[in-house]
């Protein structure tokens, strides 16, 4: 049986490979409480795409 709880999946987007010409789109899944944090997490992944640690931030 599936558990029950605050937990929600949410997928974080690169911010810096938007504004530059390079292609693809770096994403990560990963998962959040929704009572304790409310807000958008914004956490720094790695983009293989640019080959560096940039800024991601959670979409809808």
């Amino acid at each position: 049986m599936a558990k029950k709880g605050n937990r929600i999946q949410v997928i974080l987007e690169c911010t810096e490979q938007k504004n530059s010409d390079v292609k693809g789109m770096s994403r990560y899944i990963t998962t959040k409480n929704k009572k304790n944090t409310t807000e958008r997490i914004e956490l720094k992944k790695y983009n293989p795409f640019m080959k560096k640690v940039t800024l991601h931030k959670e979409i809808k």
